[in-house]
């Protein structure tokens, strides 16, 4: 069976949403693929910065968000080689939060058609047709589209048709937990960072009852079996837990099994990006697809939100008319609708190569830094790193994706 949409996006994660969402506001209609049968909700929560909250304006959701998550007023970076806090920065006027993942998910999907997500369907190879893409599913559907954009993560069957290789593993693990409160955990709004020994602690409340933790370390052989068993991951963690306040320690005692996870952090080489193709004739890739990254920055989330708002825009320049009607395809000749995409995609590509590039060797050797465990680095992060890494959050958090209409 064949079926045939004039976009096809492979993916209902962030930015599969986001990017499906912006074309919904721009009266275009998506087909988004997801092949779970439900709404990937794995991570917990996540940071959201002024980019990303710029994004999310830009969709028309970020203001509910806001009335279910605190605004985090500052970030206490604190080394356990030391017996005091290095320095606390504040985040006055940036706007920064956390972001329950569920809930940042469903209100995506909440906004688009009924229709417009196919869960259960997963991509298994892509193939030329003319100026159109055939997308064949394990179900034995077959897809025609004039758009294809592959939001599909770290693992991409759309990035490796574009020629990109599967993200490096960078020799770093991450445990995430998500503890809810239901009397409160009165412990405040600050976002608190532990680092040393190797070791990165984290830990940021959502909201007066929720609380998400992380660890990232450098594993050792015998660590390598913790990965699929909670409770062998919450042991470990709380091992680790010796210089950290006890009232941080609580978090990860009250933490459910079932609130706990394990993953190997993985990232694209920038060079990949640099010369690979993010774009090719009417296919592109966005979101983790397009940079995975380490978490260190807090902008992955944030920066698939501000491909899917740039990529919204691209497309609608190239099918819709001056006056903002739809064009259509029976009027329009196929090789010159086929062109225009082929330019907005290329245009994508280009507004989001650099910025992709910068995330992700940012966030690459700050990991590296507050990890190593060398006395020379030590002295370098505790001495200057710590005052000058708060600014670099911002900063890098200050980008502007724009407007959804063009």
């Amino acid at each position: 069976m064949e079926i045939v949409e004039d976009i096809v996006i492979v993916g209902a994660g962030i930015a599969g949403l986001t990017t499906s969402l912006g074309l919904h506001r721009l009266g275009i209609r998506s087909l988004v693929l997801e092949s779970s049968d439900r709404l990937r909700i794995t991570g917990f929560a996540l940071s959201i910065w002024n980019n990303a909250w710029k994004a999310l304006d830009a969709i028309g959701i970020g203001e509910s968000l806001r009335h279910q998550h605190h605004l985090t007023p500052s970030i206490l970076f604190a080394s356990t080689n030391l017996d005091q806090p290095v320095s606390e920065i504040s985040y006055k006027g940036h706007e920064v939060r956390c972001l329950q993942r569920r809930l940042l998910l469903e209100t995506l999907a909440n906004e688009l058609p009924s229709d417009t997500i196919r869960f259960s369907s997963k991509v298994v190879s892509i193939e030329e047709s003319g100026f159109l893409k055939r997308v064949h599913l394990s179900d034995g559907t077959i897809l025609k589209t004039k758009v294809l954009i592959g939001c599909d993560g770290v693992n991409s069957v759309v990035a490796k048709w574009l020629g990109f290789k599967k993200p490096v593993f960078t020799g770093r693990l991450a445990i995430r937990g998500y503890t809810n409160f239901k009397d409160g955990h009165g412990l405040g709004p600050k976002f608190r960072q532990f680092v040393g020994k190797g070791l990165r602690f984290g830990f940021l409340p959502c909201n007066d009852e929720d609380f998400h933790w992380f660890l990232t370390w450098t594993p050792s052989t015998k660590d390598e079996e913790l990965e699929d068993d909670p409770v062998k991951l919450k042991q470990f963690v709380m091992s680790k837990l010796e210089d950290i306040p006890n009232e941080m320690k609580s978090v990860v005692e009250k933490t459910q099994l079932d609130a706990i996870l394990s993953s190997p952090l993985k990232y694209r080489r920038p060079w990949e990006l640099l010369w690979g193709n993010i774009s090719k004739g009417n296919v592109c890739v966005a979101g983790d697809a397009l940079h995975p990254m380490t978490p260190e920055l807090g902008q992955g989330g944030c920066a698939a939100l501000e491909d899917g708002v740039v990529l919204a825009r691209c497309i609608a320049e190239a099918l819709l008319k001056p006056g903002g009607e739809e064009t259509n395809g029976k009027i329009v000749d196929e090789e010159e609708e086929y062109r225009r995409i082929e330019i907005g995609l290329k245009i994508f590509a280009q507004k989001r190569r650099w910025r992709s590039i910068d995330l992700i060797s940012t966030s690459y050797m700050v990991g590296y830094i507050q990890q190593n465990n060398g006395t020379i680095i030590n002295f370098l992060r505790d001495n200057l790193l710590s005052r000058f890494l708060p600014g670099m959050l911002l900063r890098k958090g200050d980008f502007d994706c724009g407007k959804l209409k063009y």
